[in-house]
């Protein structure tokens, strides 16, 4: 078995953890016996305690997140059907290192060939908390010719970053009291990436946010859906590919696929079974916007996700959604004036949606994301505090609640 860890934005490892059950992967964590067909188990020389929390200064890599057990088949999976997920490190080893000789003989012991092939170029990252060895740099030197001592070759470092579409292979190093953990990326490009949002409207949403709101609704697919702040369409896309059981991942490329011990036949096996599981949305899920270029840019990211036919489209105010008949829900991230316009006076506008809400949407449930207790309070609903997450750097709170079926609801 492999040890695993799926790494999330803040406040989104819950929501991982739910997916990761619903996907069957809650029986393979830590402590599960080995299953057919895994890869062989990383070397440690000590156990690091399961979630562990890294460092702060450590971003993306190593932020919240769920460290759980996996078979091969188990993390093409993982990395082909999570929706919260930022990506998915594989723990290569685990030891303790008070001095840079110490740091690469032990790292010179781990089965890089498993995953590496001579010479080939790799991205380094490392953080140092609390350890004797604290420069950085010299530790990600270290590991870099740990690697090369044992594939025979120096593999050379290289630098990338998150924006850069061919991605080298990224090893992580963490050291915490002197106990480094070295990981591997097995996703590349970060898994917000679905491939269809080539172009964005303003402020946009990661998918992998957009996914989680869905979920922390508690909105199942079944029933119908409106986001009438669409902008480039990210909710009612991630709704379409939820309620149609689409695999996020079936159209891009993952690190593992350049691993020497990559199976294609395992992969391809995933892969079909993720197909074989589509279906048509069971109910419909309405996306809006006052913004003709946002509507346009929905549509075009609907059609590269290919969920364009569950969707209904409008270029419309908020005061003329009309909504289907019976229960629903509207999940939404309307402006909160941190990003897309600070010195406009938004409290009308919440007040609007608690208005509109009230008289055409009774009975049906809500969830909108913002950064202002003080502007949910415009709405003038009962809604609840739930997930605190964070949307481009901007701390938020996704309110949640039920639009109350007469005027006594309001608070």
């Amino acid at each position: 078995m492999n040890r695993l860890f799926a790494v999330t934005a803040p406040g989104l490892d819950p929501l991982t953890r739910q997916e990761l059950v619903s996907l069957g992967l809650a029986k393979t964590v830590a402590g599960s016996e080995p299953a057919a067909g895994s890869t062989p188990a990383a070397a440690s020389t000590q156990t690091t305690p399961v979630g562990m929390k890294p460092p702060d200064n450590e971003v993306d890599e190593e932020g919240d997140g769920i460290e759980f057990e996996a078979n091969l088949a188990d993390l093409y999976r993982a990395n082909l059907s999570l929706r919260t997920a930022s990506r998915i490190l594989l723990r290569l080893g685990d030891f303790y290192a008070a001095a840079f000789s110490e740091l690469r003989k032990k790292a010179g012991r781990l089965p890089w060939e498993e995953f590496l092939r001579p010479g080939q170029p790799v991205v380094v990252r490392a953080t140092c908390h609390k350890s004797k060895l604290y420069h950085s740099g010299g530790v990600a030197e270290r590991v870099a010719g740990a690697i090369g001592d044992r594939l025979g070759q120096p593999s050379p470092l290289v630098k990338a970053d998150d924006e850069t579409q061919a991605q080298p292979q990224l090893v992580l190093v963490r050291l915490v009291h002197d106990h480094a953990v070295i990981s591997l990326d097995t996703s590349g490009e970060l898994l917000h990436r679905r491939g269809y949002r080539l172009a964005t409207a303003k402020a946009p949403l990661r998918e992998t946010l957009a996914a989680g709101l869905l979920l922390a609704s508690g909105w199942n697919g079944t029933v119908p859906m409106i986001d009438p702040f669409c902008g480039s369409g990210t909710i009612p896309i991630e709704a379409a590919l939820m309620a149609r059981h689409i695999a996020p991942g079936k159209n891009r490329r993952f690190a593992f696929m350049n691993w020497p011990g990559f199976a294609p036949e395992v992969w391809s096996t995933v892969l079909d079974q993720a197909l074989t599981a589509e279906r048509p949305a069971p109910g419909p899920i309405l996306a809006s916007d006052r913004d003709a270029g946002a509507i346009r840019i929905t549509q075009a990211n609907a059609e590269r996700a290919g969920v364009l036919d569950s969707l209904t489209l409008a270029c419309q105010a908020l005061s003329a959604v009309s909504p289907p008949t019976g229960p629903g829900w509207l999940v939404a991230n309307p402006p909160y004036g941190v990003r897309v316009s600070p010195t406009h006076d938004l409290r009308n506008l919440y007040a609007q949606l608690g208005n509109v809400l009230i008289g055409i949407m009774p009975g049906w449930q809500v969830g909108i994301l913002c950064s202002s207790d003080y502007l949910i309070g415009h709405t003038h609903l009962r809604l609840e505090a739930g997930p605190r997450l964070v949307n481009g750097g901007i701390p938020v709170t996704f309110y949640m609640g039920r639009i109350p079926r007469s005027s006594g609801g309001r608070r």
